[in-house]
């Protein structure tokens, strides 16, 4: 019994070694972005969220990875972009790559083993919504982590529209 432990304790040292030098990070996909008017696809296994999902039927996780788009803040994708690239740059772990007038990519690393998801998000001009895409490079299961990722990412960007609308309101 006590092998076992030293055994399992040492694996878990390794682990988290490895982790400190990036050896979870996973590679950056080279098809990230937007083609013909969509992100990437779901991811196949259980470690991913898109607002797209829908555009792929019988894909075998269609139904987990659903998830709404996000509004535009009165209709300006410029205004609503600024937004939302200031939600994520005010998130622990998450550091913004890439930023466009209609496209934000993002990496998000968790803090501990320090694997790293790619965020993504897109002004579609046709619905007048930003549709968004979060998925893990690593693994086939994500426990939730990408869906909680963009709610709370949804949650702080509405309380940043309400906020700005109530300081734009004129007095009473």
């Amino acid at each position: 019994m006590k092998t076992f432990v030293l055994v399992l304790l040492g694996l878990v040292a390794a682990l988290l070694a490895g982790a400190r030098f990036g050896l979870l990070n996973g590679q950056r996909p080279n098809d990230l972005g937007v083609t013909n008017g969509r992100l990437k696809p779901p991811s196949l296994t259980r470690n991913s969220v898109s607002s797209q999902a829908r555009l792929y039927p019988g894909h075998p996780q269609q139904a987990y990875a659903a998830t709404a788009p996000l509004p535009l803040r009165d209709g300006n994708a410029a205004a609503s972009m600024q937004t939302l690239a200031a939600v994520l740059q005010d998130m622990p772990g998450v550091h913004l790559v890439e930023q466009r007038p209609d496209y934000l990519y993002a990496q998000a690393q968790t803090r501990w083993l320090r694997f790293v998801d790619d965020v993504e998000f897109w002004v579609d001009p046709t619905a007048g919504v930003i549709e968004v895409r979060s998925a893990s490079r690593l693994g086939r299961e994500d426990f939730g982590v990408n869906r909680q990722r963009i709610d709370a990412v949804r949650t702080a960007y509405l309380a940043a529209e309400l906020r700005s609308r109530t300081d734009s309101a004129p007095p009473r």
